[in-house]
């Protein structure tokens, strides 16, 4: 009889999946893995809000986000898996827990497909016109399918190069911009702080709303703990991704953040019509710009699809692995298990099908269900760091690659800001439906869950 306690570790067997992944792989994940399509689509409602203050925003979400994959990468390198923080959830508090973290993570990574699928579709459909939007989504969903269907190496092709567009697009603007804030740039006039005077123009209010929208573009971020149970030496992968994640959040985050601001005045109208990359660009006069940052936010949002079929594929795979969903799919064939990746396209599908057959009713209650999912994940990440740290820390010392900062202390703290963070969704009338909704399906599987744990203790 298989036994549930919470000390029991899971049976996160990962040896049928192929190990094709190589550091390089790694490494691009890790660093393009920072630069989600929230960064590129969604910063600018956060700056509408917030204005110059959204560079503190930004910062303290940033740290949040730090402390949350320093805590992921400990236990990640202590105990690789495809399960990521799922696995770690069922070792340290329950397998209740590891089925909730990781369910409540495939619905909210399937739904970000989809809606990801939908904003590429609409960029090409406008350089495109008269193409239907359909269409567009149901090529991509095949070509992310069927990338994800073949050797894993495959998908880390794919992540690597359309990391290292981002990566270089990003770095360029980040010169260009100082450039032109320092007044060196040929043709521009540097803005001083002209555009800065003004750093909370919506007070307390703007600020919070700018860091709720600052909170929720860091997601994505889990995955590279994800892939790097399938690559050469998963211990060095998830050691070398934490370990530079500070530097990587700072720059591409808190660092565009600062030059947009400073570039561009917070209230025109083109940071949320254009977005605010697009906006700064056209702001210094350079031509073409507005078009070429499309390409960039089109790459971001592909390779956004493309990360997040292999994350809910080897995350359903785990869950399978563990006893805890339908054996289906945990079958593997050439090292990839097929049929999770498939599911995983299907429900991104059709999560783009009812944004057209119920876009008035089920489709936003879709959206607001998996509105909080990242935060009910940090959670059990924090929760599962404070139990099992102690537990290596009294029976294997030497699996401590990587070990949280100042433990107990910090993991205190991130698991208060995530508090935090609730607590002020429940303020704003938005945001309140989201944390509602989300709250309804947690406890949801968590019941089931528990329910399954009870079963399978009296077998």
């Amino acid at each position: 009889m298989p036994s549930t306690t919470t000390g029991t570790p899971p049976s996160t067997d990962d040896a049928a999946l192929s190990h094709g992944l190589k550091q390089r792989h790694l490494s691009m994940i890790a660093l393009g893995g920072v630069i989600g399509a929230g960064l590129f689509v969604g910063s600018g409602a956060g700056i509408a809000a917030a204005g110059p203050s959204i560079v503190v925003a930004y910062a303290l979400s940033g740290v949040l986000v730090m402390l949350v994959m320093r805590m992921l990468g400990e236990m990640s390198a202590a105990y690789p898996s495809s399960g990521s923080f799922s696995a770690h959830a069922e070792r340290a508090i329950g397998p209740w827990a590891g089925f909730t973290a990781g369910w409540s993570f495939w619905v909210l990574l399937c739904t970000a497909v989809g809606l990801e699928g939908i904003g590429a579709a609409k960029i090409v459909s406008g350089w495109l016109p008269g193409t239907p939007e359909w269409a567009w989504v149901a090529l991509f969903m095949v070509v992310f399918c069927g990338t994800n269907l073949a050797a894993v190496k495959n998908f880390g092709e794919f992540e690597f190069w359309f990391a290292a567009l981002k990566v270089g697009a990003i770095t360029l603007f980040l010169v260009l911009g100082v450039l032109a804030i320092l007044g060196i740039l040929p043709g521009t006039d540097s803005p001083g702080a002209s555009h800065l005077t003004d750093f909370m123009p919506n007070g307390g209010e703007g600020l919070v709303i700018g860091l709720l929208a600052s909170v929720f573009a860091y997601g994505g971020l889990e995955t590279v703990t994800i892939a790097a149970a399938e690559s050469e030496n998963p211990v060095k992968g998830v050691a070398s991704a934490v370990r530079t994640a500070m530097w990587r959040i700072a720059l591409f985050y808190v660092g565009s953040m600062a030059v947009i601001v400073t570039l561009v005045p917070w209230d025109s109208k083109a940071v949320v019509e254009k977005g605010p990359y697009v906006a700064a660009l056209d702001e210094l006069g350079i031509p073409g710009a507005g078009q070429l940052m499309n390409v960039v936010v089109l790459v971001a949002l592909l390779s956004a699809m493309n990360a997040n079929i292999y994350g809910a594929s080897r995350i359903a795979y785990s869950l399978v692995a563990r006893g805890q969903g339908p054996k289906v799919l945990g079958r593997v064939s050439g090292g990839v298990p097929r049929i999770a990746v498939l599911a995983s396209s299907v429900f991104g599908f059709l999560c783009v099908l009812l944004s057209y057959w119920r876009p008035n009713d089920v489709f936003p209650w879709l959206l607001n269900m998996i509105g909080a999912v990242i935060l009910v994940v940090w959670i059990f990440i924090a929760v599962s760091q404070l139990r099992l740290r102690r537990r290596l820390d009294r029976e294997a010392p030497d699996k401590l690659a990587v070990r949280m900062w100042a433990f107990p202390w910090l993991t205190w703290v991130a698991l208060a800001g995530m508090a935090a963070v609730f607590v002020l969704m429940a303020r704003e009338p938005d945001t309140r439906v989201q944390l509602y909704s989300t709250g309804g399906m947690v406890l949801v599987l968590a019941a089931v869950g528990y329910a399954w744990q009870k079963a399978r203790a009296k077998q």
